[in-house]
């Protein structure tokens, strides 16, 4: 969704053939999307009352505010020192995520069908189903965040205005995202009375709940390198950062279970607990993808090997989980939590990867995967 090939561009002209590769958002990439296969499966392989389990859940949400603020990051980069022409803009990005979007909605719109044994109904109330799956993302369960990040597309030329403010006065706009942000996520995890959860869902798939760490990223895109010298040059702080919000996270999970919350809700992404841990954590993954990029690379062609499908990777990967039911069946009536998890996460992954490298080699990948097919031999 996106690229870590970030064109070298001037205002006053298009950007060149030569691209400045920023390696680090490689491994960056790779290890979120590990992470997200992991809370995946763990929330396949554990029941939901499960208060171990949600208490590992909990901070693992990070992924999806992780995504947002390097999708930021990327756009912002390319065109921090050009003007962002709309019309151009959109018919080139627009395409390589809507066009999956769509095809994956369908996809799994008859994979429920079918895989699920979900009775048919008429024709017409299939097709006001797979209309309502397209507005709304609802699909599958991680089909909002591409829907969410077709918005950012979409409002992209108007955030773009806000280059000017975010270079002379980053902080005081960061404050106020925050405050906005900590306002939704308290709404959002305590609402008012009389404010149903119907109500509430309808936030799950709009840009509102992850605006913050947007405008996270463009700033950091805008002070990259400022940005960039101070976690490395304070990898401690960061590391008792991470630390910090992650004793956060779990304060607020366990004390929320014990006041009758249940474990699922209390260990639910958008509680305003979460919101230095995924500060801190984004800070962290970078820190390892840079002190990585530095070094000898260890694993780089599998690194690269990985983003490039990691798109395709993202969109099947519940599909192997759900293909591996036999096998969660099995080590869980014989053996249980935690050992389900370890058995089921490394399949996942083999298999995510096996479907992923065919979608790739596909005629139609473009279609499936928002890039070209792999060549024969690569």
């Amino acid at each position: 969704m996106t690229t870590t090939e970030i064109p070298l561009a001037r205002a006053d002209g298009p950007a060149p053939a030569r691209s400045r590769h920023l390696r680090q958002f490689d491994l960056y990439r790779v290890i979120t999307f590990a992470l997200v296969i992991l809370i995946h499966v763990l929330g396949s392989t554990t029941y939901q009352q499960d208060v171990v389990a949600d208490a590992v859940q909990a901070p693992l949400h990070l992924t999806r505010e992780a995504f947002f603020a390097l999708t930021a990051f990327v756009l912002v980069f390319q065109y921090r020192d050009r003007p962002v022409q709309a019309g151009k803009f959109w018919r080139r990005r627009f395409p390589l995520v809507a066009v999956p979007y769509v095809a994956w909605t369908v996809i799994y719109w008859v994979y429920s069908m079918v895989a699920l044994n979900q009775p048919f109904g008429s024709m017409s109330g299939q097709l006001r189903t797979l209309g309502l799956d397209l507005l709304t993302g609802n699909a599958w369960y991680h089909l909002y965040f591409i829907l969410v990040t077709l918005q950012v597309y979409l409002l992209f030329p108007l955030l773009a205005k806000l280059f000017g403010l975010l270079r002379r006065r980053p902080w005081p706009v960061l404050a106020v995202s925050l405050a906005v942000q900590v306002a939704v996520t308290v709404f959002m995890s305590y609402p008012p009375n009389g404010v149903g959860y119907g109500l509430i869902s309808q936030f799950f798939a709009t840009l509102l709940p992850y605006q913050f760490y947007t405008v996270l990223g463009m700033t950091a895109a805008l002070h990259f390198e400022a940005v960039h010298a101070w976690v490395r040059g304070h990898s401690r702080w960061v590391l008792a950062a991470m630390l910090a919000g992650l004793a956060i996270v779990e304060t607020g999970y366990f004390l929320s279970v014990h006041n009758g919350e249940w474990p699922e809700m209390a260990s639910d992404a958008f509680r305003p607990y979460l919101i230095p841990w995924c500060v801190a954590a984004i800070a962290g993954i970078y820190l390892a993808g840079a002190r990585w990029a530095e070094g000898r690379q260890r694993g780089g062609r599998f690194v690269s090997w990985a983003v490039d499908r990691s798109f395709a990777i993202f969109l099947c990967h519940p599909i192997a989980i759900a293909l591996l039911d036999p096998l969660i069946t099995f080590v869980g009536d014989r053996y249980g939590a935690p050992w389900t998890t370890l058995a089921v996460y490394p399949a996942t992954i083999l298999l995510t990867f096996g479907i992923a490298e065919v979608l790739r080699r596909l005629p139609w990948s473009k279609a499936l995967t928002g890039r070209d097919p792999v060549r024969a031999g690569a």
